[in-house]
């Protein structure tokens, strides 16, 4: 056979994994020659004592305790391009491992991260690759993996040696990906649960197969997504069924749940908006006038538990700026936020929380990577509100209101110039006295006068000259002076 990884000496103790034998090296020979000593590339004859070959035609043979009896297996594999068929995880493959064939579940993930991380090896490896030093150490590695069908070379294979951690998140898929950011053919990772376990050492290529299509229609016993060509004049079918190619990385326990701790999530989402806005602030570094809080509403439930989402990250929809959920405001679900770095974001804009729940987390906890800004401290401003508030108004008078309707023409900018508005008078207060008081719409900046009352309930008509492009429930500032 052939040495696919280490090497053998006479008198080394050996192990056939399917047979649970073990047995000293008597003698080795490479084409009718005696060697003491065989190495990966090798192909070679081994004469082991007490052995009867009857009892094995084709398997493995190894340092004992170096093979294990798979029950799963994570593999970086790569779609074949001939396979016309989507692959989706949860399909059963036959998977050839080894000297074996048997069927398996597969499930396919981790197509972004591998590029990343390929990405990330071959800037480090440009940069490296400027010396001597690392281009003799290039072609060490290349030689040392040369000769081995199953251990194959990088080049040969296109399936690299890329270690898999546990400790690592990746994005749930459905399926395996035709591309990923514009590189067609990505790599994957795959979960591979066999249905009968195998004997096979780490690093070995494989391949899964769709063996079971049996038309040019795609029919299979075991369903998907397979697709083929045509049948050929002679009535058979010409597809290609060998679906993916990988190499054994990493060894799954599936009856301890081994499995259970690939780390997949899910991206879910809320969305909300800005309901009111802070204090301005003119901020220090750049003299912009910015809001250090908000208020939202809408992105939970009136019932909701706040304290759960306290802590939680936010981001504006427009601006991208990100903030922090510090506590709840008032009793119908509103939320307020605050931004370290200041937004500019204004009054109905979006706000989106986004997180990541993983897969096989029991307790449904929500993750996520946004990170606040650093600190840009400013100078408040005294708001037009704060400065309503020092006006000596009479009875029955209140310096703000609420847009109930439109109403008017609509002019050339497609705004109505008149709007009703209530909450500035009560009912004993006559209006008409009132005439010619400024009005102000602050999210808008618009400004009308007051014409007349409007009904018997203390709601007044307002003028708007250029137009008024606020919705009923817009708030509404009164100016006496």
């Amino acid at each position: 056979g052939t040495v696919l990884n280490g090497s053998v000496d006479v008198n080394d103790m050996i192990e056939f994994p399917s047979l649970g034998l073990q047995r000293k090296v008597k003698s080795m020979q490479m084409f009718k020659r005696q060697v003491s000593h065989i190495g990966q590339g090798d192909r070679a004859g081994i004469c082991v004592s007490n052995l009867d070959a009857k009892l094995i035609e084709r398997g493995t043979a190894a340092t004992p305790g170096k093979v294990r009896l798979l029950t799963g297996a994570i593999a970086v594999v790569r779609k074949i391009p001939y396979y016309a068929g989507s692959l989706r995880s949860g399909s059963k493959f036959h998977v050839s491992v080894g000297h074996t064939t048997v069927m398996a579940t597969v499930t396919f993930w981790g197509a972004k991260e591998l590029l990343q991380h390929l990405a990330e090896n071959e800037s480090t490896n440009s940069i490296s690759a400027n010396s001597e030093k690392s281009e003799q150490t290039a072609k060490k590695t290349q030689q040392s993996y040369v000769g081995s069908s199953s251990l194959g070379d990088v080049n040969l294979a296109g399936l690299p040696r890329i270690g898999f951690s546990f400790d690592d998140d990746f994005l749930q898929q459905d399926q395996l990906l035709e591309s990923v950011d514009g590189h067609d053919n990505p790599l994957h990772w795959a979960l591979l649960e066999f249905q009968i376990p195998v004997y096979c050492p780490m690093e070995s290529l494989i391949i899964g197969s769709r063996l079971d299509i049996t038309d040019a229609t795609g029919t299979s016993s075991t369903g998907g997504d397979a697709t083929t060509s045509a049948p050929s004049s002679s009535g058979s079918v010409t597809s290609c069924r060998l679906a993916f190619a990988g190499r054994l990385m990493e060894s799954v326990d599936l009856e301890q749940g081994q499995a259970n701790q690939i780390k997949t999530y899910t991206v879910k989402e809320r969305r909300g908006v800005i309901a009111r806005l802070g204090d301005p602030h003119k901020r220090s570094d750049d003299s912009r006038v910015v809001r250090y809080e908000v208020f939202g509403a809408d992105l939970f439930k009136k019932e909701t538990n706040m304290k759960v989402f306290v802590g939680m990250r936010v981001e504006t929809e427009n601006t991208g700026d990100v903030g922090e959920i510090k506590s709840s405001y008032g009793t119908e679900g509103q939320f307020r936020v605050a931004f370290p770095a200041g937004t500019e974001a204004r009054e109905g804009e979006g706000l989106i929380m986004r997180f990541k729940r993983f897969v096989h987390d029991d307790e449904k906890k929500m993750y996520q990577d946004l990170q606040l800004a650093d600190a840009r401290p400013g100078t408040r401003i005294e708001s037009e509100k704060k400065k309503n508030k020092k006006q000596h108004l009479p009875k029955g008078i209140k310096p703000h209101g609420e847009v109930v309707s439109l109403k008017g023409d609509v002019l050339e900018n497609g705004k109505h110039n008149m709007a009703i508005i209530s909450g500035f008078f009560s009912m004993e207060v006559n209006i008409r006295e009132r005439a010619g008081a400024k009005v102000r719409i602050p999210s808008t900046k618009e400004e009308g006068t007051v014409v007349g009352p409007f009904g018997k309930a203390g709601k007044c008509k307002v003028s708007f000259p250029d137009g008024i492009s606020a919705g009923p429930g817009t708030k509404a500032d009164l100016h006496l002076s």
